[in-house]
This record gives C-alpha cells, sequence and structure tokens, in this order.
C-alpha cells in the first residue's frame, strides 16, 4: 500500500487525535480513582448506607475483647445478630455482636461450668437454646473428654450472667480434636466433627443429652479437615469448612448425603461459618482483631437452601475480605478500571509523540 504524503494537517490531526486519546485515558483514570477512595454522588453514597444499615451483611467485629472468634452462630430470637466467642484463655463469656454495626449488644457470662479450655464452636438448637462446644483440643486428642455448655437465648439482649447447663462428652472411638459442633434444626440432635488433616470424623451425639453422666458420640461418617460446621435452617443440607473451601452436604434422616463445593472466601484464619437465620446466604468469620464476617449468598435457583458455585458474596466490610464479597467485587472492578485507564493512557502518550 502506497503511505500518503506528509502534511502538517495530517500530522495535526493525529496530535489532536492522540490528545483525545491521552484525555480519555486521565477521565478514566480519575473515574477509576474516585471509585477507589469512596468519592460518589450522593444517591450513590446514601444506597451505599441504606445497604450497609441492612442486617445480614458482612461486617467487622468492633470489640476488642473479641480478638479470636472461633465459632459463629445466627440468632433465632434476634434478626440481625450474630453469636460467637473467643477461642480460649478468655473465660465462661459468649458475645452477641450486630451485623448493622459490627457492635456487641450484649454479653453473656456462663455460671454453673467449669473453666472452659478450648471453646471452638457455638449452635442454636430449635429448643430455643444456645450450644457452646468446649470440644477444642490442640494437644492431639489428650483429653479424655469435652463438654458442651447449653443456656437458653435471651428473650432482651443486655449483659447478663445466665445459668448453663453443662454437659460430658466422649467419642466411642477415643479422644480427638474437634471444632465444629452442630445442632440438627429439626431433631435437636448434636453432631461434632472432629479435625484431623488426614481427614475427620462425623460423630452423632445421642438423642437426649444428660448433665447426669457421660454423652457417648458416634462416628457415622467421614469429613475432609474441618474448622466449623452448621446446618441449613431448614435441616436439608451440613455445611462444613476448612481453611480453605467448604462443602455442603445434602442430610436426610441423619445421615451424610451427596456434597458438592461451596464457594467460601479466603480469609486470614478460617474459622466459623453459620447460616443467616432465613436461610438465604452463609456468613463466614475469622480469627483476629476486627476479624471480618463475609457473607455468601445461595444459589436461587436451588430453591434457598443449596450454596452453589454460582452464586454472589455480598456486603463487606471485614479486614478479612475474601474473593467473591462485594467489596472485594468492588476492588476488583475498580481496579480493573484504573489499569484500563492507565493502559489507555500510556498508548495516547506514544501515540502523540510518534504522531508529532
Amino acid at each position: 500500500m502506497r503511505s500518503l504524503p506528509h502534511h502538517p494537517g495530517l500530522r495535526l490531526s493525529g496530535v489532536f487525535a492522540g490528545v483525545s486519546t491521552v484525555l480519555l485515558g486521565v477521565s478514566t483514570l480519575l473515574v477509576g480513582v474516585s471509585a477507589l477512595l469512596g468519592i460518589s454522588a450522593p444517591e450513590a453514597s446514601g444506597a451505599t448506607a441504606a445497604a450497609a444499615d441492612a442486617p445480614d451483611r458482612g461486617f467487622t467485629i468492633k470489640d476488642p475483647r473479641i480478638t479470636e472468634s472461633s465459632g459463629l452462630a445466627a440468632s433465632r430470637a434476634h434478626p440481625g445478630v450474630y453469636w460467637t466467642h473467643n477461642d480460649s484463655d478468655d473465660g465462661p463469656y459468649v458475645y452477641a455482636v450486630d451485623s448493622r454495626t459490627g457492635e456487641t449488644v450484649a454479653t453473656i457470662t456462663l455460671r454453673g461450668v467449669g473453666d472452659p479450655r478450648d471453646v471452638e464452636a457455638i449452635s442454636v438448637g430449635p429448643d430455643g437454646d444456645v450450644y457452646v462446644g468446649d470440644i477444642g483440643d490442640n494437644l492431639g486428642g489428650s483429653w479424655d473428654h469435652v463438654w458442651i455448655y447449653r443456656f437458653p437465648e435471651p428473650k432482651r439482649l443486655k449483659d447478663a450472667t445466665v445459668r448453663a447447663t453443662q454437659f460430658t462428652v466422649k467419642y466411642a472411638d477415643g479422644p480427638r480434636d474437634a471444632e465444629a459442633l452442630m445442632v440438627d434444626p429439626k431433631t435437636g440432635r448434636v453432631y461434632i466433627a472432629s479435625k484431623n488433616e488426614d481427614g475427620g470424623g462425623l460423630y452423632e451425639g445421642p438423642a437426649h443429652l444428660t448433665a447426669t453422666g457421660t454423652n457417648v458420640f458416634r462416628r457415622i461418617g467421614e469429613v475432609p479437615w474441618v474448622t466449623d460446621g452448621a446446618f441449613s435452617p431448614d435441616g436439608k443440607e451440613l455445611v462444613l469448612r476448612s481453611y480453605f473451601s467448604a462443602r455442603a452436604y445434602a442430610w436426610k434422616n441423619g445421615r451424610l448425603g451427596a456434597d458438592h463445593r461451596v464457594r467460601a472466601p479466603i480469609q486470614g484464619q478460617a474459622e466459623s461459618v453459620t447460616y443467616t437465620a432465613d436461610g438465604s446466604a452463609l456468613m463466614f468469620g475469622s480469627e483476629g482483631e476486627e476479624s471480618g464476617v463475609e457473607r455468601v449468598d445461595l444459589d436461587k435457583d436451588s430453591g434457598g437452601s443449596s450454596p452453589g458455585s454460582g452464586g454472589t458474596a455480598s456486603g463487606g466490610g471485614g479486614s478479612a475480605g475474601g474473593p467473591g464479597a462485594d467489596g472485594e467485587q468492588g476492588k476488583v472492578t475498580v481496579g480493573t478500571v484504573v489499569l484500563v485507564g492507565a493502559v489507555v493512557l500510556f498508548l495516547g502518550f506514544k501515540r502523540v509523540r510518534r504522531k508529532s
């Protein structure tokens, strides 16, 4: 192809085209940076504020006393409130945290129990009671028994001391470490998942716990490395999480069924999981100061009880945010915009230099 003759007008138009490209790049870059810094129109700010005030969104636990949030359970009596506790060396305390603000709205002191050793899990049963699992054993299963504490969920959220019932637990096949305790929302039966790098077991407790004797839990299934678990509110599914993944199991007649992957956020120390009270999402928690709780919406096509890999994570504000959360998706989107703007800007300058 014959090259066009050199003409001042053509050179000038090329410069103007390059400048236009540069300005487009600058504009795109500024939009991206503004979004990254949270600079938005008043309407958008209002919508964001409204979403932040909604219950059951992702949140950050702000209480400086809660540095090792190791269990998480959605309150049945108080919408948007989550029960949690520290891992160890904290005493017989359970905290109610409001997901709207991340603030502790009640501290419950348990009376009538011994000194907790390694509290790892919490669950709310169909009887309206809160079950606390002092079931951890960092020494690899050296304790011949562990404990479960149970107390009625308070009707009013305020600091209080309540009498709890203590249950002694042993495993039929010997001591072991565990971090997951789940109460079946239909039968009220308690289950524990043990933790082992080679895989753990799912243990079933007696139909009714006794406070006067030993409650023997028997192995009924094999599970992977588990740091926490939760039943769906309808009792049709059991979700078990580990440090890097989560799986959901069909639950029928007290036994594990077919399983599938659940999309879970990457967190600093992935310790806890629970369903929202309405069963529309999973809430994933982690340990650490001002630790984040991330919401992962469930696949709506599955009737709201099955977590799908195509679900969306929403909420945010947690310091341990993971992929899939709204906050992280927003950061990825803004980052992409900024990157595109920078590329356009760079190409524009190159074009100006080439044309001039």
